[in-house]
């Protein structure tokens, strides 16, 4: 059985949490999950939302709804972030059920448009993205900046 887990809804999952995001997503500084997560436990607003996808008790995948993605495109938001299913459990439509998730808790708190930013193509919009131009990081990289109308 598979289900997604909100780490706000479940805080005792949150060091679990920040373990699996700092695996998956290495080239992050660690403390950078792990100070976004333990703080939007008790955020006042919808924003920023963590989760988990388990199966058979297991962390498989991750993703993140947060109100800005390092992009110089703030007039822009929220953002899906940090997307990921482990290797071996992909293909099997885990990533369009923590899409589905995150556009739902997007709905919820009230917008109508999903934000992403990638280096991938191809990939987004199979899943009813649809790019609408670049976006520029602090570090110098240049992202596609993809959009979700719900």
């Amino acid at each position: 059985m598979v289900t997604i887990q909100s780490i706000r809804e479940n805080p005792e999952l949150a060091e679990q949490g920040i373990a699996y995001f700092q695996s998956k997503w290495n080239s992050v500084r660690p403390e950078m999950y792990q100070d976004a997560i333990m703080h939007s436990l008790q955020a006042p607003g919808d924003l920023p939302q963590w989760y988990l996808l388990f199966k058979e008790g297991r962390i498989i995948g991750c993703v993140g709804l947060i109100p800005n993605d390092f992009i110089s495109r703030m007039d822009l938001y929220p953002w899906l972030c940090a997307l990921f299913v482990d290797e071996e459990e992909r293909r099997q439509g885990y990533a369009k059920l923590l899409i589905d998730c995150v556009a739902e808790a997007t709905k919820k708190a009230g917008f109508d448009t999903l934000y992403l930013s990638t280096a991938h193509r191809n990939y987004y919009e199979r899943y009813d993205f649809k790019y609408i131009g670049q976006g520029h990081h602090p570090w110098g990289d240049d992202s596609r900046i993809y959009a979700l109308e719900l």
